[in-house]
Formats: structure tokens, sequence, C-alpha cells
């Protein structure tokens, strides 16, 4: 029996006894696209099926879960998310991590380029730097999102098959993952196919621990972004003026324009920077309109973790709250 199957029966079976029959007694594994993707993982990584199908008895395919992703946060203006995020508790909050885990910080920044306060901030938006990772298990997220969410089930089905060699590889009980309404997961909140490829073994222990480790947490998210082009003593924002109004493109993130066009188009940054800098004008609603700000190569690759730039503002603005408390 490998790592998987021994991992899929202790929890399998332990959680049998425990569920209500209806869980047990539900179709859900018995769908004929569930069948299906269970043979694809049989014959494609070596599953037995038997144990799959006992798995996927006590799946809960959650309404709240796809009522969830119809309203992300990220679907706020900026005036709105930000008070979830950029807080005085937070920031207080997160000079505690720092000092907590100064020496993992201290060395993922020498080693992967990326600012203390930034992986700092990224796990203090994602989880409460680890208070608050999500309450769905995270096999049902994934099978209700890559079953019953049709926009994005192809993404979704892939990241549960991710998560169910996560298991085997790690050794993790996939139904005792608890994780966001996304299947995200653990301190930095990686979904299963960025633990698979990020997520480094920091503290040398041979295991990569995302869940309950702070310090493969913090090398893990150093990594993350150094590998989606983070530059070491970067600028990362700086606010703009524009003499125009501009809407938010969410397919303009990249930094393709240099600073000496942006000026011929009539938009100023609020500090003197180099005319070929490269940037991306981030327009944000406030309740007054709209600011902007220029963002670089390093705020870009914050948005590779979460693809939303009110995200990344968030985080790039937690993150100069916690330096102002150090």
């Amino acid at each position: 029996m490998n790592k998987l199957l021994s991992s899929l029966t202790a929890t399998t079976f332990i959680l049998a006894a425990a569920a209500p029959p209806q869980a047990l007694a539900g179709s859900f594994y018995q769908r004929q696209d569930v069948q299906n993707f269970i043979e694809t993982l049989s014959e494609r990584h070596k599953m037995e099926r038997e144990e799959l199908e006992q798995l996927f008895r006590q799946v809960e395919i959650k309404q709240e879960i796809i009522d969830a992703m119809n309203k992300p946060a990220e679907a706020k203006p900026w005036h709105q998310y930000r008070p979830i995020f950029v807080t005085d508790s937070r920031a207080d909050d997160g000079v505690q991590f720092m000092r907590d885990n100064h020496d993992a910080l201290q060395r993922a920044e020498e080693k992967y380029g990326v600012d203390a306060t930034i992986i700092t901030a990224i796990i203090g938006v994602e989880s409460r730097y680890g208070k608050y990772r999500g309450k769905y298990r995270v096999m049902d997220a994934l099978a209700t999102l890559g079953f019953e969410y049709p926009r994005r089930s192809r993404f979704f089905r892939k990241e549960l098959e991710h998560f169910l060699l996560l298991s085997r590889e790690e050794s993790l009980p996939p139904l005792a993952i608890k994780g966001s309404y996304a299947g995200a997961m653990g301190k930095p909140q990686f979904i299963a196919s960025s633990y698979r490829e990020y997520a480094v073994d920091f503290d040398g222990d041979g295991v990569r621990d995302l869940l309950n480790n702070s310090t493969d947490a913090i090398g893990s998210v150093a990594s993350y972004l150094a590998r989606h082009g983070w530059e070491r003593d970067q600028l990362i924002a700086v606010p703009a003026k524009t003499k125009k109004p501009y809407t938010l493109n969410k397919k303009a993130l990249k930094p393709k324009v240099n600073i000496e066009e942006w000026r011929q188009k009539g938009v100023t940054a609020s500090t003197e920077l180099d005319a070929q800098l490269k940037v991306a004008l981030i327009p944000l609603k406030t309740q007054d309109g709209q600011e902007y700000w220029l963002g670089t190569k390093n705020f870009y690759a914050i948005t590779r973790y979460n693809h939303s730039p009110l995200y990344a503002m968030a985080v790039y603005q937690l993150s100069q709250s916690i330096k102002r408390k150090l």
C-alpha cells in the first residue's frame, strides 16, 4: 500500500465511523463524471480505485462554497477592500510575527531577496499569521468547485488531482486538511499545485510543512515570489497623478510602459524615477473617485500570488505599516 493509500485508509475509516449516514449514503461518488475522474486517477497515478471511492463517498458538496466563489472580497472597491486587511491590529500582529521569526525571515531575505515585511504581510493577509486558515475541508472545496462550478471546473479538478498527489507525497490525511473556500491551505494559503511546485523545506527537517511550520511558510512565500520575478531591493509601487481618468485593466498589470512614456500620457509619479523604468498604472476606486499608483515588476510578482491588484496593494500597504511599527 503506497503512502497516499495508507493516509487515505487511516483517515477514511476514522471519519467513516463518525460521519452521519447521509454523508456515506450520498450519490456524489457514483456520478459518472466523478467515476471517470476516479478512473483517471487510478490509471494515471497508480491509486487504487477502491480506496479512492472510499474517499469520495465522504465528500460533501457545499453550496456555501459556490456562493463564496461568486462573491470574493476582491470584487469589492478598494475603499471597502483595504480596511479588511490594512489595519493597526494586523500590523501589530505582523510586528510580533517578525520578532518571533526573525532568523527565518532574515535568512529568507538573504537567500531569495524578498523583503521580510512583504513575506510577513502576505502571511498576514492570507491567514492572519496562521490564526485563520479556513473552515472547509480542502477535499470538499475542490470537489464542489471541480464538479459543481462549471465556469472553473477544469481548473479545480486539476487542483483536486494535485491535492491527492500532495497528500501522497507529504503523507497528509486528505480528509483532515482544512482550508479556504477555494481550497488554499496552510499559513501562506497555497493551493495544491503551488504547494507541490514552490513549497520548500526551509528548516531542513525533511518535511515541507505549510500547515503548522512558520519557517517553511516563510521560505515558501519567498521562494514563490523569487520564482515569479521578484527583484532584490527594488521599488514595489509609488503614488501617481493623472491628467485624465483611467479604469482598472487587470490584463495590464505587467509593467510594459516606461516612466517617460507615461509622462507623455499625462501620468506622473509622486517621486523622481528612472525614465526607463517600466511600470503599470494601477487605478483604485475610492469613495471620492480614483487613486492611482505605478506598480513595478515587484508589484506584478505579488499579483502572481493572487491576481487581484487590490490584493497586491493591500500586501504592500500592510508591509509599509508593519515597517513603520518596527
